[in-house]
């Protein structure tokens, strides 16, 4: 699914990562070299590869899931994230690959450092069935995790693993289409490779998500949340 990381790609590069790298299958390599020219494209075969790729000290914040797919490599990759220290965001094929296991993903590293952006689906994958609100849901999955959890709806939900939680509801009804996702985790990992603290890049990608989308307006596709970024940045003085 080579859209998912195109979008993600894009809405990073748009809020302000200066250097953005996707790592691809080799197979994949010329679709996304053909895509974006200000975007750096490494094939990567194995879990030697990324690991060479992680070593590169400017790329200090990863993105992993978006269009991923749910083989080893995925899993090896974030298992190698984690116990190199990198912080970064969690999407997507990662919650069908770690369905269920939170204990080792804490073993591995998952900590505050990283945000996890589930759907109500992909909460449910990796969590299992919590009781309360979502609120409730949200902030029990944060602590059990050790990481910021921002669950995905209507009124979006950002807890971090001591107990705050934030409510973002700025997000119109238009968002809900394919791809819409994979821009929200490019922008909170362009705020995270920036220097923000993660429960913040999460809570400021959410609301600059819901933003785009209110000014994008009915009819609006994925593609077009990543272009209305540079618009809402100088709306709001940012």
């Amino acid at each position: 699914m080579t859209g998912a990381a195109r979008l993600s790609a894009r809405a990073a590069l748009r809020l302000g990562a200066g250097l953005v790298t996707l790592a691809c299958a080799p197979a994949a390599q010329l679709v996304y070299s053909l895509s974006m020219p200000s975007l750096i494209v490494q094939p990567i075969a194995d879990a030697a590869g990324f690991a060479d790729l992680l070593s590169d000290p400017r790329r200090n914040v990863v993105l992993l899931g978006p269009g991923a797919g749910s083989g080893p490599l995925l899993r090896d990759a974030v298992l190698a994230s984690l116990r190199a220290g990198k912080a970064g965001v969690l999407d997507a094929d990662f919650f069908s690959t770690f369905a269920g296991e939170v204990p080792l993903l804490r073993q591995a590293g998952l900590n505050h450092r990283w945000v996890l952006t589930p759907h109500e689906g992909e909460f449910a994958r990796l969590f299992g069935p919590l009781a309360g609100s979502r609120l409730d849901r949200a902030r029990i999955a944060a602590a059990e995790s050790g990481a910021v959890i921002l669950l995905k709806g209507p009124d979006t939900v950002i807890a971090h693993p001591d107990g705050r939680v934030r409510i973002n509801h700025n997000a119109p009804p238009d968002l809900a289409t394919a791809g819409s996702g994979d821009v929200l985790a490019g922008l909170i990992l362009a705020l995270l490779a920036q220097g923000m603290e993660p429960f913040d890049a999460a809570s400021a990608g959410a609301w600059l998500h819901g933003a785009a989308g209110r000014h994008c307006g009915r009819g609006l596709i994925a593609e077009d949340l990543a272009e209305a970024i540079p618009i809402i940045l100088k709306q709001n003085n940012l």
